[in-house]
């Protein structure tokens, strides 16, 4: 039996990406690219939270990979781009992937 994964539609991806990137951005400006790391270790909700994140993203990693395999594309890009800058990466891969139930 055979389950197909469906995705957002590219466009909520990219509406997605350009408010949380461009927030992301300002926020990495205003006070440093590991700032977080900072409030992560500053109290214990703030750990739980980030070892929370790193979960969520391995598990978003786990089905990226699978699916730009399965469509022909290199993975590897967004993978890196997801060690350092979190989110953005699955968002931009959802933003280029296309929508495949229409292809």
């Amino acid at each position: 039996m055979t389950q197909t994964t469906s995705a957002p539609s590219p466009w909520i991806a990219r509406l997605v990406l350009a408010v949380f990137g461009a927030w992301t951005v300002w926020i990495a400006v205003e006070h440093g690219y590991t700032g977080f790391i900072e409030l992560a270790l500053a109290e214990a909700w703030g750990a739980q939270m980030f070892v929370d994140l790193v979960i969520a993203l391995v598990l978003v990693l786990g089905w990226l990979v699978g699916d730009a395999r399965r469509h022909g594309r290199s993975p590897w890009g967004y993978v890196a781009l997801t060690l350092f800058a979190g989110s953005i990466g699955p968002l931009l891969y959802l933003s280029l992937r296309g929508d495949p139930e229409r292809s």
